[in-house]
């Protein structure tokens, strides 16, 4: 399967990613959004400012009363939403990761998840997603927000995922943070087979030399770096999971049991993330498995095209066949 390919240059903010090799679904969050709101007149939908990156303009079209645009005002955005809670509504917001967590994490955390509020928060420009640097590359959002009590923390892989979450999380009690995929996203697992489920994780067998742990887009990379260390003799499995908290430990733990050592791949800086899930896992269960972190290194990361960042920071299907066939050399 050919490696995604994408424009040289830096995108602007209006732009996505070409999908190449895989099939493509445009907009998924509003997909699962309508089908939510359809079953639940109480839903609203939030943004701040940034409607047109975050896929919420069907919503706006079709239910205009139930649409509000606060501004670029994250820490207002979500004390709107908290309020519209209180008064029974489910409150989907929009905005990009950093803008979420960097600005708004004190609203979130005490006037959402403290009083367990229906405020659900949709978060783009995950990680390496975004071009655009420092300022607007949530490379820390997840561990940011699995910090907080009361609150469930998703990363969805692909659209169909993202399009679960976002039908699914009306129906999840209290606040939730996900990550967002925005316009063309790769369609990486099978709507007709496939299915997000909170607290669990996703098998896909296949050998016990490495096993593979990841979430996001990552798994998509992972899939694919995986089929070319098949070809050099390295077989693989895969443990895939959207749900960051609640974590699937037991699963996690009897998948290691399965497999020789395990490479834990994120869209995410190293500490706070998947693979600090991973290690909590394995500890508190006695277990002991050699291990091989990939993810965003502890340093704010540059400006450049997204297969650039993914290649510089280790995050390509390339990078990752290249450090675990070192690593197990």
């Amino acid at each position: 399967m050919p490696e995604t390919l994408v424009p040289s240059r830096t995108l602007a903010m209006s732009e996505s990613e070409a999908v190449v090799g895989r099939p493509a679904q445009f907009a998924p969050f509003a997909i699962g959004t309508l089908k939510a709101a359809e079953r639940h007149p109480e839903l609203v939908v939030l943004t701040a400012d940034l409607g047109k990156y975050t896929d919420v303009h069907d919503f706006r079209h079709k239910y205009p009363q139930r649409f509000f645009n606060v501004g670029m005002a994250e820490q207002a955005l979500v004390m709107a939403a908290a309020g519209l809670s209180k008064t029974g509504k489910v409150a989907y917001c929009t905005t990009y990761g950093t803008f979420a967590t960097r600005r708004a994490y004190d609203f979130l955390a005490i006037a959402c998840a403290h009083s367990d509020e229906n405020v659900k928060m949709f978060a783009g420009n995950p990680g390496l997603a975004s071009g655009y640097g420092g300022t607007h590359q949530a490379n820390e959002d997840l561990g940011l927000m699995r910090a907080i009590p009361n609150m469930t923390v998703l990363d969805p892989c692909d659209a169909t995922e993202m399009a679960q979450i976002a039908e699914m999380a009306v129906d999840i009690p209290g606040t939730v943070y996900s990550r967002l995929l925005r316009a063309n996203v790769p369609v990486v697992f099978d709507p007709a087979t496939h299915r997000v489920r909170i607290g669990k994780g996703h098998v896909v067998a296949g050998g016990s030399d490495v096993g593979f742990v990841s979430t996001g887009s990552m798994t998509e990379r992972v899939i694919d770096a995986q089929r070319e260390l098949a070809a050099s003799g390295i077989a693989s499995s895969l443990f895939h999971t959207a749900s960051i908290k609640p974590f699937d430990a037991a699963g996690l733990v009897e998948f290691a049991a399965s497999v020789k050592r395990l490479v834990v791949c994120e869209n995410h800086v190293a500490s706070g993330g998947l693979a600090s899930l991973v290690i909590d896992a394995l500890y508190e269960a006695g277990q002991q498995r050699p291990l091989l972190k990939i993810a965003i290194p502890d340093q704010f990361t540059e400006c450049g095209s997204h297969a650039y960042l993914l290649d510089k920071y280790g995050l390509s299907k390339a990078r990752i066949v290249e450090r675990v066939t070192a690593w197990l050399a």
